[in-house]
């Protein structure tokens, strides 16, 4: 008899049981090869997958920083031109 199954595919095409495997393969196609013949690639995926929120959070962080430094620099630039 036919079953129904839910499966998620990666952005390969590749199918996978549940959403975070399809997520750690995609993953760890944008980290290419990591270690010696690729063999570290999908632990630094499952690792950036469990550490995403402070990975998030660090990100986020440095994007603030940056662009408080446009700011500032923006108005350096603005008072030396008056």
């Amino acid at each position: 008899m036919a079953t129904e199954c839910v499966a998620y595919r990666d952005s390969k095409g590749g199918l996978h049981g549940s959403p975070e495997k399809a997520t750690l393969e995609d993953l760890a196609g944008v980290l290419g090869r990591v270690g010696d013949e690729g063999g570290m690639t999908a632990g630094v995926a499952k690792l950036i997958f469990e550490k995403r929120s402070e990975i998030e959070r660090v990100f986020l962080e440095h994007d603030s920083m940056v662009v408080r430094k446009t700011i500032e620099c923006a108005t350096e630039f603005a008072a030396a031109a008056e």
